[in-house]
């Protein structure tokens, strides 16, 4: 779709072509690191390990920094004006209903770890936090109970808002640009806006480099980690052995369901097993209410959201620096702002392919809020059982959270009436995590190696199945290398360099936002003018066309006559005082109906669109049953600008009327154009952005 094209025409449905420099690079690093941890695991290690301790001793502050800094970006665009412009045109509606919605979002945006440091992170954070001063609830001399309370804090710090806040903002940028804007979904689309002409070239490539890689350093870690808990999971259920050969069985099952997901795409596959995996996720957690200490558990839970929002910003803004807390930030708050980090171009852009229609606005209160309402309740369930427990006295609990994490879970419902069932469901609900997280992944691995001709199209089956099956190997040789705490090693460190693609995100996003603005003061401006398209009608003309419902032969008629009469006019005009204008016509299906657009070029500004789409709507049941009235259907002739529809009809309008409502919208755009010129760095290439169009 071309970028000055707002109205609803779809393409003729293609197989993206592969971004070879992106997809070649990408995939022979990730083949690199893989060969190298498989054949000499210790040197990788070794190498990792140090590289690890250097970034968290040395940017740890700016992990810290960045992440406050994007929840504040996110709240200011979602609390100001610009909250109110939708992802998309102005007339789209949401294509899924909230529930599947948030269940699509939110397993894709989280994995089976979740359920690995439910457990495993209370107790570990109860059992040996970070120390503070003597007074400090985080000093392990506190009383139990306080250190309890905190335990529960740290792990929704880690998991909270944070983290979706990166989510939220990659997936606005991603939505914005490519279902307002009607550019590729990809992150060159993005940063355009910020580095204009270089975006188009091995700077571009460059960056959807390093978002493939930290894509798939961020879903092998969920992976792995998944792994290793599915494989105690099937050993109390099966007896079968903790092993790297078992480990590898699991990753090749779970990469086949991945791969048969994905090919089946968003609305079969992913869709489906998405609203199954929360529905079972629920369920496991009533069960554990139901038959544990129900109202212990209700009365941590608002303790707990209580005191995560209370010390919120003392922990956001908290990088230990009177004393040395080196390996416990790398450990745990370091490691979880790189993971989300890393995740977030993944994340972000499924989020913006399941998101065209909502507001800013609800997208970003939906991602940060929707999420962690269930993972509160679900750390706070799981979490402070386990702590009853191992405050009651149960050291086994306790060491088998300290020195096999991923067996904490399972040990904890252990102690449930009915253990073995409750065991099975965990694991079908661990390993619908893993796959969820996996299919998603695969599905936007292809879309970052591709090139993408508009928002709709998603890159090969062929191209999805290859990072399936990359994602298992790479997870399989980091966990030859030293299991778990290498995958977060090497995610540690891919999240920093990408760290810095989030800024530019920001400056992007408020760019475009701030022009958008600029658009709206225009037509504020000439909104005079856009009244003229009906003043001049009789009252008996208006009245009749608020009754009246045409079918598709009349709305034919009008927009084969009137309406390309009247466009073909403008362009003349425009075309003899010297500009660059044209009239373009193409075949809407079904029925034979065209849309015809209008589109003027300007040298240095952004082009002008005027089309008229037509568009199907149901015969309201207040209309007047008779003549046309007894359709099922009728259709409304409606302008599209490059922001989307305006929401009005011109069907009926006569040709000076028509002609009228285009040279108002066209005073409209002049006027933001005359307004923008006063940032004229803030506009992106729309020359490179036309050449890479007519490169894909």
């Amino acid at each position: 779709m071309s970028s000055t094209t707002a109205g609803p025409l779809e393409a003729e449905p293609h197989t993206p072509k592969v971004n070879w420099p992106v997809f070649g690079t990408s995939a022979a690093i990730i083949v690199a690191i893989a060969v190298w941890a498989i054949a000499a695991p210790g040197s990788a290690h070794t190498v990792l390990t140090t590289i690890v301790d250097w970034v968290s001793r040395t940017f740890g502050w700016y992990y810290i920094a960045t992440a406050t800094i994007v929840i504040g970006f996110v709240l200011f665009i979602a609390a100001s004006s610009s909250g109110r412009i939708k992802l998309g045109p102005d007339h789209a509606k949401p294509q899924f209903n909230m529930f599947t919605w948030t269940s699509m979002l939110f397993a894709a945006g989280i994995g089976i770890d979740l359920m690995f440091f439910s457990v495993s992170e209370p107790a570990a954070q109860f059992l040996d936090p970070p120390q503070g001063h003597v007074d400090d609830p985080l000093n392990p001399a506190t009383a139990p109970g306080d250190r309890a309370r905190m335990a529960i804090v740290w792990t929704l710090f880690h998991y909270g808002i944070t983290g979706w806040a990166m989510y939220a903002l990659m997936g606005a940028a991603f939505a914005y640009f490519a279902y307002r804007r009607g550019m590729p979904l990809s992150m060159r689309s993005i940063l355009s806006w910020v580095l204009g002409r270089h975006a188009g070239g091995g700077l571009g490539n460059g960056i959807e480099v390093l978002s493939v890689l930290g894509t798939i350093f961020g879903i092998a870690t969920s992976l792995g980690i998944g792994v290793v808990q599915l494989n105690w999971g099937l050993h109390l259920m099966f007896g079968i052995d903790q092993s790297i050969l078992w480990q590898a069985v699991l990753i090749a099952l779970s990469v086949l369901l991945a791969t048969i997901s994905t090919v089946s795409g968003v609305n079969k596959g992913i869709r489906r097993l998405s609203e199954l995996n929360v529905i079972l996720a629920v369920v496991l957690m009533v069960y554990v209410i139901a038959t544990g200490q129900a109202g212990f558990l209700f009365d941590a839970l608002v303790t707990d959201v209580g005191d995560y929002v209370a010390k919120f910003p003392e922990l956001m803004l908290n990088v230990f620096p009177f004393t040395d807390h080196s390996a416990w930030m790398s450990q745990w708050t370091l490691f979880f702002w790189a993971w989300w980090i890393a995740w977030a171009p993944f994340v972000g852009l499924f989020l913006a392919r399941i998101s065209r229609g909502r507001t800013i606005r609800q997208f970003v209160f939906g991602v940060l809020v929707v999420p962690f309402v269930f993972i509160a309740v679900f750390i706070s369930v799981f979490g402070n059982s386990a702590l009853r427990l191992i405050m009651d006295g149960d050291l086994d609990l306790a060491n088998t959270a300290a020195n096999a994490p991923e067996q904490a879970f399972y040990a904890l419902l252990e102690h449930y009436p009915g253990a073995p069932f409750v065991i099975g469901l965990a694991t079908v609900v661990g390993l619908l995590f893993y796959v969820t997280s996996a299919d998603s992944g695969a599905l936007v691995l292809a879309n970052f190696s591709s090139h993408l001709h508009d928002p709709k199209s998603d890159g090969g089956k062929r191209l999805r199945v290859f990072w399936s099956v990359l994602t298992g190997v790479l997870t399989l040789a980091m966990l030859i290398v030293d299991g778990v705490s290498t995958l977060q090693g090497a995610t540690l460190i891919i999240g920093l360099p990408f760290s810095i693609v989030l800024y530019l995100v920001m400056i992007a996003l408020y760019r475009a936002l701030r022009q958008e603005a600029s658009h709206a003061a225009g037509r504020l401006v000439s909104m005079p003018g856009q009244l003229s398209g009906t003043s001049g009608m009789s009252w008996r003309a208006r009245l009749r066309r608020l009754t009246n419902y045409p079918g598709a032969q009349a709305t034919a008629r009008f927009i084969d006559t009137t309406a390309t009469s009247a466009l073909e006019k403008v362009a003349g005009e425009l075309r003899d005082s010297g500009a660059t204008a044209q009239v373009e016509r193409a075949e809407v299906a079904p029925g034979g109906l065209h849309q015809v657009q209008l589109v003027r070029e300007f040298p240095d500004g952004e082009p002008f669109s005027y089309q008229l789409y037509p568009v199907a709507c149901e015969v309201p049941r207040f209309a007047l049953r008779s003549g046309r009235a007894q359709a099922e259907e009728y259709f409304r002739v409606e302008v599209f600008t490059a922001e989307g529809s305006r929401g009005c009809d011109v069907l009926g309008f006569t040709e000076e009327q028509l002609i009228a409502d285009v040279l108002a919208n066209y005073e409209s755009h002049v006027e933001f154009l005359r307004l923008a010129d006063d940032q004229p760095d803030e506009e992106p290439d729309r020359e490179i952005i036309t050449d890479w169009e007519d490169d894909f």
